[in-house]
């Protein structure tokens, strides 16, 4: 027999980023709130899978250190970000270039750092790259390039075999030469100073046709633009939304791609573990949602004054009928190991892309050097990214495809998982609203990357956007010492 349901203000269906946040927000103002997941753990995509004191990430999205929400979301002060090295690695015709490492500003000061960067990269002498760096999030910003620090980022040595790190000439170059890359960098400069409104604001196309539409040469936009972008969106075809794509841009332009230290899962668990205890009950299975109660299958009734769906689109819109359910873009994240030590290969802690296209990876990073927590002592974590359905044989066709982009045999490398995420990030398709409407009607709330953008920052974005409206709603001004229990859910029957 069950006991009688706890009362709550709030029900949170959904554990990953966005509810977690979502929590957090509620709970600093006052509102007793419970967090139910169906999943035996929190975090949602971002899950990581221990191998051998390996750290593997399901899904491997990028994150930004410019992302706004990560600075500000209650719960994440902790968070440390492991950076890659700045701007990314480019490989072409068995050649390696780095490439959108910007300056700040988008004025002549601007375009004079990009220059000045540029002609760093063609006249340093090549050495090894920085090592990835520790980042507390309260201290998140962008990234200047200019004398030392400029000179910091260039080129990577001649390593491995046939492969070169080479900025400095033109020849076969996916970005071009001086006057091509600074006149990239003054233009990624511009952006990151762009307003986030007036991104918006822009008329709205498929990001490839927006691309050719504005007069981007066609060796930037197929050296760098495509294959940056596929990264960034998950999306190797470009149909997403140019708005949503230039908002990737500005973030790419405005900091450094990071991972969080540790794996993946960790942003999330940081945020399950600040909450007061007894808030986050996992292993929980929703069944139906209303503007005043939760059904659960194990734990019958839960009675409260809201709810806030925060599952994936697919499960929100089964507990709500009606809701839209966007297309996906399948992610398969492949793991390798080898014995090799980390300086053999030659991308340091660097995120290296194909603007060749030539096989199935779209990015590799060898994340051990990014983060050293990944792996075991001594031991070398190669994570590689295929977009969209993979190949037949697929680890063997990564194989092959890494051993062209590292320059070296991988028939020796050992597989430690493959992750295939069928619906790893929702599509973007234009038209686009980055601001759907989270308050369906006082009482019912929803939130999640599906009602924003499909990154980090819009899934905890959109938990900001619902708990202004939840907080509106129930009259919550501010934040209040709150002494009340946490709440308890019945007992299973």
């Amino acid at each position: 027999m069950l006991e009688p349901a706890y009362q709550v203000d709030v029900v949170i269906v959904g554990a990953g980023l966005a509810g977690l946040s979502a929590a957090h927000r509620l709970t600093s103002a006052g509102i007793t709130t419970a967090v139910l997941e169906a999943a035996p753990y929190v975090g949602g995509r971002m899950s990581t899978e221990k191998v051998d004191g390996f750290r593997l990430d399901r899904a491997g999205q990028l994150l930004s250190t410019s992302y706004p929400e990560l600075r500000l979301t209650p719960g994440l002060a902790e968070l440390t970000v492991r950076r890659f090295a700045p701007g990314v690695l480019l490989h072409r015709d068995g050649r390696l270039q780095r490439a959108g490492a910007p300056a700040l500003g988008g004025s002549a000061r601007g375009a004079r750092g990009a220059l000045h960067a540029v002609r760093a990269l063609a006249g340093t002498p090549r050495g090894t790259a920085a090592r990835g760096t520790a980042l507390r999030t309260t201290v998140l910003g962008s990234t200047a390039l200019g004398g030392t620090a400029a000179r910091a980022t260039a080129a990577r040595a001649t390593t491995g075999r046939g492969t070169s790190v080479t900025p400095g000439r033109t020849g076969g170059a996916p970005v071009g030469g001086a006057v091509d890359q600074a006149r990239l960098g003054a233009a990624l400069g511009r952006l990151a100073a762009t307003p986030v409104e007036r991104v918006l604001a822009r008329p709205e196309l498929p990001a490839a046709q927006a691309l050719a539409r504005r007069g981007v040469p066609a060796r930037t936009i197929d050296g760098f633009l495509r294959p940056l972008l596929a990264a960034l969106l998950c999306d190797p075809e470009l149909t997403t939304s140019s708005r949503c794509a230039d908002l990737a841009l500005r973030a790419f332009a405005g900091g450094r791609l990071c991972v969080p230290e540790g794996g993946a899962e960790a942003l999330p668990q940081l945020l399950a573990r600040a909450l007061p205890p007894g808030t986050v009950h996992t292993g929980v299975r929703v069944t139906s949602v209303s503007t005043t109660s939760v059904a659960t299958a194990e734990h019958g009734e839960i009675r409260c004054r809201a709810v806030l769906l925060a599952t994936g689109a697919r499960a929100a819109a089964e507990l709500l009928p009606g809701l839209r359910v966007p297309d996906f873009h399948p992610v398969t994240v492949v793991h390798h190991t080898t014995d090799e030590p980390a300086e053999a290969l030659p991308t340091g802690a660097s995120l290296l892309l194909d603007a060749d296209r030539g096989g199935p990876v779209a990015h590799t990073a060898v994340l051990s050097t990014v983060d050293p927590s990944r792996a075991p002592a001594g031991r070398v974590l190669i994570s590689s990214t295929v977009l969209g359905p993979p190949p037949e044989g697929v680890d063997t066709a990564v194989r092959i495809h890494l051993a062209r982009l590292y320059g070296t045999s991988t028939r020796r490398w050992e597989t430690l998982a493959v992750h295939h995420t069928p619906e790893a990030v929702p599509a973007m398709r234009p038209p686009h609203d980055p601001r759907r409407p989270v308050r369906l009607l006082a009482g019912l709330y929803v939130c999640g990357d599906h009602r924003d953008t499909s990154t980090v920052q819009g899934a905890l974005h959109s938990a900001r956007r619902a708990t202004s409206a939840i907080l509106a709603d129930l009259g919550a001004t501010g934040s209040m010492h709150r002494a009340d229990p946490a709440p308890v859910l019945p007992r299973a029957a």
